[in-house]
């Protein structure tokens, strides 16, 4: 090799080091940000290795690490200054500890709650600094999301709204589709989507003139189909298919918009046993009798059990939420999509490439809600029976 080779290679690996170390700081960004940035550096960096020459190969990976370096600059966080931010379902799980969280931050938190005297907003106002506020809110309830807006406008004047998190979300009962009954279906939907819908309507124009954030939790269920998740499911694929479309309507606003889509997670969004003894009753007193013959009275009871499986396979530690809803809250340019929780990223991109067969055959594989089979089902013959 010529000494003015030799020269020139040295020099792209000094500019190379140099990049990556610079790549390296910026990715000490909250959640998944870093994470994902040093796998797309590492893959780029070594199918250049693997198919040019070492000259170009160094070209191309000190490009690729500029290229990241300058994305992650619009990662970096806006200063807090007390911004205001909405939170709803602020009672417990996610929403409680958010609430928390970004009150630590220094952020002016207001929580909508579904019971304003209840254990949950009693604590948040325990423990939570002077500039919190708890505001009654039910999302199904218009009247309670007008007075809510009312108390927000009130305190914040001028300073104006700087976020709203579209938090509040319930479950719902957790079985094969045909079983749920409908109003379990028309609950999923009033509160998870048209609720979320409803509150970003009436608080978009003070988000509008604070040029903000609207943040709402979806979830990897809305995104991948579960099995006995048929109505939360498409409760959260319809809020993800709203936040894409309000994504681009309000850019010309500026108002930026992030959809998390997170795992799974222990909350109480699976409710007490009463409740699950409620949702059991549901089932049984909404069946015809020639469904719950087919089914069978083992198997319809059985689901109660997906209750304790949702809880047996999530995560306690809900920081990689927390950390990704501070980020599309604070970043300068925050991401459009978020996948907080082990496997809900690789899910997401399962389901969205692979053929239908073959991820139908790996959710089946790999489904820890499986509880049994039908009675007609698992009766000899029951095939030549149908036909």
């Amino acid at each position: 090799m010529s000494t003015f080779s030799s020269e020139t290679a040295w020099l792209c690996l000094a500019v190379t080091a140099a990049l990556g170390g610079l790549v390296l700081c910026k990715l000490k960004s909250p959640g998944q940000v870093g994470g994902k940035g040093v796998c797309l550096a590492g893959l780029w960096g070594g199918a250049c290795l693997l198919s040019l020459s070492l000259f170009w190969s160094l070209i191309l990976f000190s490009l690729s690490c500029f290229l990241l370096y300058t994305y992650l600059s619009g990662q970096e966080l806006l200063p807090v200054d007390q911004k205001a931010v909405l939170i709803t379902g602020g009672d417990s799980g996610i929403g409680h500890a958010l609430c928390k969280y970004l009150d630590q931050l220094g952020f002016t938190v207001f929580a909508g709650v579904l019971d304003e005297n209840g254990s949950g907003a009693e604590e948040l106002r325990r423990t939570c600094s002077t500039r919190f506020s708890v505001l009654q809110l039910d999302v199904t309830d218009s009247q309670q999301i007008k007075d809510a807006y009312s108390k927000v406008v009130q305190k914040v004047q001028n300073r104006g709204l700087w976020a709203v998190v579209n938090n509040a979300g319930i479950l719902g009962l957790p079985a094969d589709g045909e079983l749920i009954p409908m109003i379990h279906y028309k609950r999923c939907m009033d509160v998870n989507f048209f609720g979320a819908v409803e509150v970003t309507k009436a608080f978009l124009p003070l988000l509008r003139k604070s040029k903000g954030r609207l943040v709402n939790i979806s979830s990897m269920a809305g995104g991948v189909p579960l099995f006995k998740m048929a109505a939360y499911g498409s409760s959260k694929a319809a809020l993800t298919m709203f936040s894409a479309v309000m994504r681009q309507e309000l850019s010309k606003w500026e108002v930026k918009v992030s959809n998390i889509q997170p795992g799974g997670f222990k909350t109480n969004i699976t409710g007490t046993s009463e409740m699950q003894e409620k949702l059991e009753k549901d089932i049984l007193d909404h069946l015809t009798p020639d469904v719950q013959e087919e089914y069978g009275q083992d198997y319809i009871l059985a689901q109660k059990n997906v209750f304790k499986a949702v809880s047996t396979y999530a995560s306690s530690d809900v920081s990689p939420v927390l950390q990704d809803i501070q980020h599309a809250i604070s970043a300068k340019s925050p991401f459009t999509f978020y996948t907080p929780g082990s496997g809900a990223y690789l899910w997401l991109c399962f389901v969205s490439f692979s053929p239908t067969g073959i991820f139908d055959y790996f959710n089946k594989k790999f489904n820890y809600l499986n509880n049994g089979t039908p009675r007609i089902l698992s009766m000899p013959n029951w095939k030549n029976k149908a036909m």
